[in-house]
């Protein structure tokens, strides 16, 4: 599910973002315009995760150039969101930009939460009711800096969401998904006419669960599984930024409906930021991931050598997870696309696999003794036991030990090294936890 924070400039749009992503990834400052590059998160509330994007300030008629970019932005983000948070700013009442706003979310026909905020202390309760006069129902007082009403907000917006349509999730349960993201122009449109081929033996195109998410089943070759389409991002003809922030909101919905992800590079323009942006979403979402650099029949260096030298670019661009497959080919030629497919089907085998207990215990048991966690304050910790989370989507890991707290992320790396080593996880991000055992 996909949330926006949207409203004019200075309502504390970016410190709600930051709250509730618990982060500090958004600039937050008084200067009109701050936010221009759009925001990604996670959220995680009562269990529920969702997606959410911080954008621009609603502005009319201004001295600021980026002013249509950013509302054409900020347009695109109501289009494509599940819920909307409307933020206002309850110290200085409604003005004509939030009634000129109000007005763009009521067409939207979409649910909207309108979000009272500054509200720093009781005093400022007394203006919340003035926001009524928007039309969009009750106004939640919160305050996005110290956190007042959030806990209310996170459940509305949870409550707000759409009900999946239990059909199609019945359709898609059990067999794998498959989302092939990346920046516009990589190769994704060839890449999936490349697999379903001429000689097509699709069995349905199901709108899934997630809005706007087209599931094509391929089934043939001994395989069997959906591919997550995210055709449909066409050029709006005016600003490459807009199509940028339109192929990433696609993305989202696509790594959310996914289990495997088919990350497009360009090998012709190499390893971009946006790709980064995009392998972020991924590594978000704990979704398993397949490297294809496309377009390797044009590349101007095809060479051993200059192969070696684009995987450690790229590994080294994503550390500290670097356990994941590359592939170089072409969509265009079909070279090494069936490969893709094997691959993307190894890390799927590779998300659903489970260590007995007994083999956890035999082989991790022996690296943490070659290699204790540090003492802390003259105490060590002691790792008694390990065991797998049955049924995760993720594979996880629990270590029972007398003293939790004190496992640093350099022995968590160390541990999680040792299981790649052991296991085979590659593509798939793993979790481990430590928990108290005396």
């Amino acid at each position: 599910m996909l949330v926006a924070i949207v409203g004019r400039p200075n309502v504390g749009k970016s410190t709600l973002f930051n709250r509730l992503t618990q982060s500090r990834t958004a600039i937050v400052d008084p200067t009109s315009g701050t936010t221009r590059d759009r925001q990604y998160g996670k959220v995680d509330w009562n269990g529920v995760e969702f997606s959410i994007v911080d954008t621009g300030g609603w502005v009319v008629n201004s001295d600021d150039v980026f002013e249509s970019e950013i509302n054409r932005q900020v347009e695109l983000a109501i289009e494509q969101a599940d819920v909307i948070l409307f933020v206002v700013d309850s110290m200085n009442g409604t003005t004509d930009l939030d009634d000129h706003v109000a007005e763009i979310l009521r067409k939207s026909n979409k649910p909207v939460v309108l979000v009272a905020n500054k509200v720093d202390s009781n005093d400022w309760l007394y203006n919340v009711p003035e926001f009524y006069a928007l039309g969009l129902g009750d106004p939640f007082p919160v305050s996005a800096i110290n956190g007042y009403g959030t806990g209310d907000l996170l459940d509305q917006v949870v409550k707000d969401f759409p009900d999946a349509e239990p059909e199609d999730a019945q359709k898609l349960a059990d067999i794998p998904k498959f989302a092939i993201v990346g920046r516009p122009n990589a190769g994704k449109s060839s890449l999936i006419n490349a697999f379903i081929g001429e000689d097509r033996h699709i069995v349905t195109d199901i709108a899934g669960t997630t809005r706007d998410s087209i599931y094509t089943r391929y089934d043939k070759f001994g395989f069997d599984f959906y591919l997550v389409d995210t055709a449909g991002i066409r050029k709006k003809n005016k600003v490459n930024e807009d199509i940028e922030y339109y192929s990433v909101i696609r993305s989202i919905r696509a790594i959310e409906a996914s289990d495997v992800c088919i990350l497009m590079i360009d090998a012709t323009r190499g390893f971009e930021t946006q790709d980064v942006n995009i392998f972020s979403l991924i590594q978000r979402n704990k979704k398993g991931l397949v490297v294809v650099v496309n377009k390797w029949d044009i590349a101007e260096h095809k060479s051993q050598a200059a192969i070696k030298t684009m995987e450690n670019a790229i590994r080294d661009r994503l550390a500290p997870f670097t356990d994941f497959p590359i592939i170089f080919g072409s969509a265009l030629t079909k070279q090494r696309i069936f490969k893709v497919i094997e691959t993307a089907v190894d890390v799927y085998k590779n998300r659903q696999r489970t260590v007995p207990t007994s083999e956890l215990n035999r082989v991790l048991q022996e690296d943490i003794a070659a290699y204790p966690p540090p003492a802390n304050k003259g105490k060590y910790v002691k790792i008694k036991y390990i065991t797998m989370l049955k049924g995760s989507q993720v594979p996880t890991f629990i270590f029972f030990c007398n003293l939790p707290q004190w496992v640093k992320e350099p022995y968590r790396r160390y541990l999680e090294n040792k299981i790649r080593e052991h296991w085979d996880f590659k593509g798939t991000p793993i979790n481990l936890f430590f928990r108290d055992k005396a």
